[in-house]
């Protein structure tokens, strides 16, 4: 992943809202930052927040 990627990741995240942000494990807050795929837990904690194509 290179560095605007990783900026676009990490603005995102600091956007969420507390009560996401704080019930993320720091494994998902680490696969959210980093991770080319998601796991299911992840996407079921962030569904009102993604856009489907």
């Amino acid at each position: 992943m290179d560095k605007k990627q990783e900026k676009v990741r990490l603005e995102a995240y600091e956007s969420l809202p507390p009560v996401i942000k704080e019930g993320l494990t720091p494994e998902e807050k680490e696969m959210f930052l980093t991770a080319e795929e998601w796991p299911d837990s992840l996407f079921a904690k962030m569904d009102e927040f993604i856009v489907k194509e």
